[in-house]
């Protein structure tokens, strides 16, 4: 075993967080008597952004006030059924390879924490994310610094009780790697993530997964 601990970015790593996105989204334009439905390819652009940009950028015209727009995006999120294929491919089964082998899994992600805990507790993924101190999930809260900031990354290290050195970050974008970095952990990028070009052209000597077999292999000793 090369590595004892995974921490993973959540969307556009282990969700296409994309299309529930866009599904909020739809809604809240067919409420306002407009046909066109949210664009996915953009939603994938804009998720290492977030927020009210890319609420602004989604909805275009259609929107008045960011802000208020975000909160009611946000407060959709918090009812709306999450769909049982939002895992990309492999992903389900990568995941419980990596549990079953003793390996300790985390999440670090900007995505605010309530909503972490909502799509991996509906998907029924949050028991594989099992800490020995505290959650293992670990999503944004206004206190808390945002990535590539290490905050969030090092708060996942302690749930774990884990050592930097027997720790891999997996993400698909620029804001991962550097988090990695900042944390003092190896990176490698999800090649089928949001962002995954992006991190490549500025990086490309980066460690690259092709699918997600590729990370439990990597973590056992083979190559990816």
């Amino acid at each position: 075993m090369i590595y004892w601990n995974v921490i993973f970015d959540l969307d556009g790593t282990l969700i296409d967080s994309a299309e529930l996105t866009g599904l909020i989204i739809d809604q809240m334009l067919a409420e306002r008597g407009v046909t066109q439905l949210a664009d996915r390819n953009l939603i994938r652009k804009m998720d290492a952004v977030g927020g009210a940009p890319m609420i602004a950028a989604v909805m275009g015209a259609h929107t008045n006030d960011a802000a208020a727009d975000l909160e009611e995006f946000r407060h959709r999120h918090r009812v709306i059924a999450v769909p049982i294929s939002l895992p990309f491919h492999g992903v389900v089964e990568a995941l419980e390879q990596l549990r079953d082998s003793g390996v300790r899994l985390a999440i670090c992600s900007n995505k605010p924490q309530f909503l972490c805990e909502k799509i991996l507790g509906e998907l029924g993924l949050s028991d594989l994310f099992t800490a020995i101190i505290f959650t293992a999930i670990i999503g944004s809260e206004p206190h808390r610094a945002r990535k590539p900031d290490p905050a969030a990354a090092h708060l996942a290290l302690a749930s774990l009780a884990a050592r930097p050195s027997e720790t891999i970050f997996c993400g698909d974008s620029a804001i991962d790697m550097a988090t990695a970095k900042a944390a003092g952990v190896d990176p490698c990028l999800a090649s089928w993530g949001y962002g995954a070009a992006d991190a490549i052209r500025t990086a490309p000597d980066l460690l690259v997964l092709h699918k997600m077999q590729d990370l439990v292999d990597l973590v056992h000793g083979g190559h990816a």
